[in-house]
């Protein structure tokens, strides 16, 4: 049969039958979809309608116009309308470099916004991605290959001063700033405000400080970076362990901005020449969040890095950590020790400090003194006596510890082993009846072993001392709503020890909005567990070195960093480049 004839067939058959032949279904629109869901109400979509009809404005602006939806619970309906992807508009999503692509004078005439290249295709931001005019525009303008990305209106007009200005104005960045969400809890004096008004020429720069630690709060961010560069500053949230670029303000406004963090965190607002440290208290959506500030002179200004301290997000319960059961009864077992040496090592950021104020939580009760000497303090604990260091260095940790050998103390837990004096002094402690918990920076559990040695501990002192090592990581986890199942090749898994079925799936992250385009969402933790019995007690005597250590760790089927980052792999929280990152060393 021929190509014409094929066409005709089904058209003939249909008018031999035309009462069999079902009437086409209406596409239900989008209010209808949304009621559907029952995400708003009958007589708010009726309301919506009559606002669309005498403002021309599109249903889903209407309604969010009206706050009677979220624009994250709205994107997908539209996503789903439109056939394009939808986003919400934010600094991380767009590349500065694809911006000069396409002019300013056509953007704002087209109402586009270019976000991000790949190859020779460029991802646009449009209210309308359907139109087919205005994408044939954007096509001659770029020279390249547009796909269109659906954003409201209102969000391009208000993003596009931000990417096309390099003179960053900071007013366009806070105007949807609720000025009651944040509350700066310092007792800064009438002086004080005075002097930081004319630093900062008015209130712009007060109101970007605030929407900075508002939206690093509400993002679950650890710390928030302010550097200054040469034509612009740098503000970069670390989220899950890894920095992401959200701002770029002006670089005529970096010292103001540092100046207003300083007044907030009771430094010498004068002084530029030297390091400085404070803190101070602010309440965000009414609840209390502290903030260690640093700032550091460098050749184009003063950085300054505020440590966000949310106990609202932390949980110290050891059993909330996600050690799993068989390493979490061996941790519990050291910490019913009456004395001894207790160790968590890992590189900064693992969670070390976590896991010993989770210990401490435990072990804590009206029977036992407990006393501690961190630098800084971060959290403040019921029932427990809290020593800073001094930053002059007046009070050392050893000269600390001394000084808390002589209160009477019944555990101790030293903020972190740096040097060899503090070494000695802690492990002594551990051999006159004290339970002593610290922490070390070494790859693995053990590492410890060899770096106490190394500091000058006698060997004959460390064995008896030594009660257990906790090695940990803090892991990402695949973003849930970009996630997507791979299978690795046999060479990468075998390059991981992989030693399961290389032929099963594993999961990973694409990217999306929910995750930064990172591809992951949260973190997990991962152990490695040492419990020193007598048999290893005696190896550490007789002059075992780390490789014996490890290899006894081992044949005892201990569970190493590797083999707990893969076995999260393998339940799908994390992925294998993850493991890659964080646990496969040699």
């Amino acid at each position: 049969m021929s190509l014409a004839a094929s066409s005709l067939a089904p058209l003939e058959t249909t008018a031999a039958r035309p009462a069999r032949r079902a009437a086409p279904r209406r596409p239900m629109r989008l209010g209808e979809q949304l009621l559907g869901a029952n995400l708003i109400s009958a007589d708010e979509l009726e309301t919506a309608l009559q606002v669309q009809a005498d403002k021309g404005r599109r249903i889903g602006e209407v309604l969010l116009e009206m706050g009677v939806i979220g624009e994250d619970d709205l994107l997908p309906f539209i996503e789903q309308q439109v056939g394009a992807p939808a986003v919400k508009l934010r600094e991380g999503l767009i590349d500065p470099r694809v911006v000069p692509l396409l002019p300013r004078a056509a953007a704002e005439r087209l109402e586009a916004l270019p976000l991000f290249r790949v190859r020779d295709t460029l991802f646009v931001a449009l209210a309308d991605p359907q139109d087919l005019h205005r994408l044939d525009e954007l096509e001659r303008a770029t020279g390249l290959k547009v796909r269109p990305v659906f954003a409201f209106a209102d969000a391009i007009r208000r993003m596009a001063p931000r990417v096309y200005n390099e003179d960053f104005e900071v007013d366009v960045v806070t105007a949807d700033l609720d000025e009651s969400a944040i509350e700066v809890r310092s007792d800064i004096t009438t002086s004080d405000i005075a002097s930081i008004d004319q630093l900062v020429d008015g209130s712009p720069v007060v109101n970007l400080v605030n929407y900075l630690i508002l939206q690093a709060v509400r993002k679950k961010v650890s710390d928030i970076h302010i550097e200054p560069n040469r034509k612009h500053t740098v503000v970069r949230f670390r989220i899950d362990g890894q920095l992401i670029e959200v701002l770029r303000p002006r670089r005529d406004i970096h010292a103001a901005i540092v100046s207003r963090i300083k007044v907030m965190s009771k430094m010498d607002i004068a002084e530029h020449r030297i390091p400085q440290d404070g803190r101070c208290q602010v309440a965000v959506d009414g609840k209390e969040v502290d903030l260690r500030v640093s700032t550091l002179p460098t050749v184009l200004g003063e950085k300054a890095v505020l440590r966000v301290l949310d106990r609202g997000r932390l949980t110290f319960n050891l059993d909330e950590l996600g050690v799993p059961d068989g390493l979490l009864s061996l941790v519990k077992k050291m910490l019913a020790k009456p004395y001894g040496l207790v160790l968590v090592t890992g590189p900064t950021g693992s969670g070390k400090t976590t896991t010993l104020y989770s210990a401490l939580e435990l072990i804590k009760s009206v029977h036992r003194n407990i006393v501690t000497v961190e630098d800084p303090v971060e959290y403040q604990l019921e029932l427990i006596n809290q020593v800073q260091v001094d930053a002059s260095r007046t009070l050392s940790f050893a000269g600390a510890l001394r000084s808390i050998l002589r209160q009477d103390p019944d555990v101790i837990m030293v903020g972190e082993i740096r040097d060899a004096e503090t070494a000695q002094v802690a492990v002594q402690a551990a051999l006159t009846g004290h339970l002593v918990l610290s922490t070390l920076h070494t790859n693995d559990s053990a590492g410890a072993v060899t770096r106490l040695i190394d500091m000058g501990v006698d060997r004959y002192k460390l064995a008896p001392a030594l009660v257990g090592v906790i090695a940990q990581r803090l892991m990402r986890t695949v973003c849930p709503k970009c996630r997507k199942t791979y299978y690795p090749s046999a060479e990468f898994l075998n390059s991981l020890h992989y030693a399961g079925d290389k032929r099963r799936s594993f999961v990973r992250g694409e990217g999306c909005r929910e995750c930064y385009d990172t591809g992951f969402q949260g973190r997990t933790g991962i152990y490695e567990v040492m419990y020193v019995d007598s048999e290893l007690r005696s190896m550490i005597a007789r002059e075992a070195d780390q490789g014996i250590v490890r290899e006894w760790f081992q044949k005892r089927g201990g569970v190493t960093l590797l083999d707990s980052a893969l076995r999260a792999a393998e339940n799908e929280q994390t992925s294998l480049d993850e493991v890659a990152r964080v646990a496969f060393f040699e």
